[in-house]
Formats: structure tokens, C-alpha cells, sequence
């Protein structure tokens, strides 16, 4: 069964600048950078998800469009479908757990499976770029 991301509204550009201040402190400075801030932002597990979502999905979906699918492209296709299903249920059960491993999950991938566009082996320096992408497609949030 896949794993569907359900409609959505996108991140707002505040959603994405905690998101990625929370990975890139704890890349950074590890636990003890981020220590307490799971617990003060009840919404950063659910930010952390999205941005998993957002990094994983295009990275392991199988795109028929542009690649020949295949069997190790079905496969990495259920692998993605697999930890993002798992995340989301980390997210339900326990949020203030959920935000620290969901990052170290997101800084891993990047780490492994993420080019680096730089070519210099910075995963710092990747999350940057990947910030400002998601900011470019961050959606303000408007006021009634």
C-alpha cells in the first residue's frame, strides 16, 4: 500500500525556518543544541514530518514520468513508504520524542542519500540549500 500524503496546505515560511533552525542546531551542536525545544513547540514534530515528507518522497517515489520503473525502484519506493509511515505514527504516539529523531532521520538521509550540491561533503551546507528551497515554496500564512 503506498504511502499517500493527503492534501495539504504547504508549510509556511515560519514552519520551514523552525524546521530547519531545529535540524541545523542539532547537526551543528547536537542533542544538547536542541534540548527543550520539542518540548516548548508542541507543532515541531508535526513541522518535522512535513519536512521529512518533503525530502523523502520526491528522493524514493517511483516517478514513471521520467525513470524506467523497475524492481529497485519499487523497492525504494516501499523503503520510503515504509519510514514515512513509521514517522507518522512516532508523530501520533509521541511528539516530544518524534521532533529529535525525526530530524537525526532527515540529517542521516541527507547525509547518505542526498547529493551534495557543492560537491564539497558539507551536509551543513546542503540543509542551507535545502532551506532556502523550501522557503521558496513556503506559502505565507494570511490573516482573516
Amino acid at each position: 500500500m503506498p504511502y499517500l500524503i493527503p492534501p495539504r496546505t504547504p508549510l509556511t515560511p515560519e514552519q520551514v525556518e523552525r524546521g530547519f533552525d531545529y535540524l541545523l542546531a542539532l547537526q551543528t551542536g547536537g542533542g544538547a543544541a536542541v534540548a527543550g525545544r520539542a518540548e516548548a513547540d508542541p507543532e515541531l514534530a508535526f513541522v518535522m514530518l512535513r519536512l521529512t515528507e518533503d525530502i523523502i518522497w520526491p528522493v524514493t517515489a517511483v516517478d514513471e514520468a521520467t525513470t524506467e520503473p523497475c524492481a529497485d525502484s519499487f523497492a525504494l519506493d516501499e523503503v520510503g513508504c515504509v519510514l514515512l509511515s513509521a514517522l507518522r505514527d512516532w508523530v501520533r504516539d509521541s511528539p516530544t520524542t518524534a521532533a529529535p529523531g525525526i530530524a537525526r532521520s532527515i540529517i542521516r538521509f541527507v547525509e547518505n542519500v542526498i547529493p551534495d550540491p557543492d560537491h564539497h561533503g558539507d551536509t551543513h551546507a546542503t540543509l542551507e540549500t535545502m532551506r532556502d528551497e523550501h522557503l521558496a515554496h513556503a506559502v505565507p500564512r494570511v490573516s482573516p
